[in-house]
């Protein structure tokens, strides 16, 4: 009986060991069906998946949220049809106040007098006894003083509202009178594209940012309050009194030095001649060349590349009003996605009497998201452009570690242009390029 139960019980094991080869045997045959197999985050993924993934907040994407139509008009230069000094003929800048509302009623206004009350208190004892009344859509906080002699009542709103710097609308269905602390305009730009784009920029280096661009009818909306409403009309103004924007078309590049040490840029001396290399401005890092127009883009690219590697980053141009200031984002027009393209170029500007020269008098500042770089003060003749030198691609490293060579540098070629707005009755054509002896008798104005 022992012995059945030892027999009965070895042929079990065996029969369980004939099973378990079995199974390995299947395994080992089916085993190419597993080697795809891979464990993201305790999910099993194979050929045959679903690809999964997390759930993310409802944000723009990247791509959306930098799509411009500007982007193509600022990210491109025509380095073999660019003109030093180009003349526009002036033409009026408008600006319309939106969402007015209805007229006002064609009633008169007697002589009326108030002392430090808030717009919508002044507003409430003039219009006492008219069935109008008087809603603050947002808070005005300011007080006002003054008289009013008889007039319009359109008149007296206008000049109470201005003084309080609010803005109202009125609703004649209803005969409601709204007050806000902010506004809506439009302004009708010049049909110049260049123009168009000084004056944005200008508005944005005032921190006007809300800027909506149609380039179809050459309109920019913008809204905010009444420091918002002044700036811009500054700077409409000031375009208009000093008769000149600068443009900068710009090349940025990265230069990988053919050897172990590091480009010298004093063969620039012997390869172009002394007479054009006007100027050399040291900053914190790097150097700024003022060049003649015997050195552009071409034969730049030309003498680096007898000692390095060179490869185009960025390209594109930048407009200010003449005094104001702007500046040009690598990243928005850049070629490659690369570490430079945090970087940004700002500049401030004026043309006009230098110590007795005319020059183009500017301030170059090259900084990224976590501050100033360098900077360069550059006074510069009409024609001459600036090179950018010395300026270590490391700076623009943020890992402890990289297999970019220590002698890498960046160097930006900067071109100025002048644009000089003229009175429209001269018949001068829109963007006339002055050559020869045209732009000589300009330049001895």
């Amino acid at each position: 009986m022992a012995q059945n139960k030892i027999k009965n019980g070895l042929f079990l094991c065996l029969s369980i060991w004939g099973l378990f080869i079995g199974g390995c045997a299947n395994q080992t045959d089916n085993a190419p069906l597993y080697n795809t197999v891979n464990v993201v985050e305790n999910v099993v993924i194979n050929e045959k998946s679903v690809p999964i993934f997390p759930k993310k907040a409802a944000l723009t994407t990247d791509t959306a949220q930098h799509f411009a139509l500007d982007l193509p008009k600022r990210c491109r230069v025509d380095w073999n049809n660019q003109s030093v000094v180009s003349v526009v003929p002036e033409e009026k800048v408008e600006v319309v106040r939106l969402d007015t509302g209805d007229a006002l009623p064609d009633l008169k206004v007697s002589d009326f007098e108030f002392k430090n009350r808030s717009v919508k208190d002044t507003l409430d004892i003039l219009l006492q006894d008219t069935d109008i009344s008087i809603i603050e859509d947002l808070p005005t906080l300011e007080k006002i003083t003054g008289v009013i002699a008889e007039s319009s009542l359109s008149d007296a709103v206008d000049l109470i509202t201005k003084l309080g710097h609010v803005y109202y609308s009125y609703d004649a269905e209803f005969g409601e009178i709204h007050l806000t602390s902010h506004g809506k305009w439009m302004i009708k730009m010049p049909k110049d594209e260049t123009m168009i784009m000084a004056m944005l920029d200008a508005m944005r280096g005032a921190d006007v940012h809300n800027l909506l661009v149609n380039w179809q009818d050459k309109t920019v909306v913008f809204e905010g309050d009444y420091q918002t409403e002044h700036e811009v009309a500054k700077i409409i103004t000031d375009v208009a009194a000093k008769k000149y924007v600068l443009a900068w078309d710009i090349d940025v590049y990265r230069v990988y030095p053919k050897t172990d040490n590091p480009i010298i840029w004093m063969d620039m001396l012997p390869a172009f001649g002394e007479k054009n290399i006007r100027m050399s401005v040291p900053g914190v890092v790097g150097r700024a060349l003022v060049v003649s127009p015997e050195i552009n883009t071409k034969t730049l690219q030309e003498f680096m590349s007898r000692q390095s590697s060179v490869v185009l980053i960025s390209q594109g141009t930048f407009a200010i009003p003449n005094g104001w200031q702007s500046r040009f984002d690598i990243g928005q027009c850049s070629k490659e996605d690369r570490l430079e393209t945090d970087l940004i170029i700002g500049a401030t500007g004026k043309y006009g009497d230098y110590g007795g020269y005319k020059k183009i008098d500017a301030k170059i500042v090259l900084s990224t998201s976590n501050g100033e770089l360098t900077s360069f003060k550059v006074p510069s003749d009409v024609g001459d452009n600036y090179v950018f030198v010395g300026i270590p691609t490391h700076s623009f490293v943020t890992t402890p570690e990289t297999l970019i060579s220590p002698f890498a540098e960046l160097v930006v070629f900067m071109s100025p242009r002048l644009i000089s707005i003229v009175d429209a009755n001269n018949n001068i054509k829109k963007m006339t390029p002055l050559y020869g002896d045209d732009l000589r008798d300009f330049l001895n104005q």
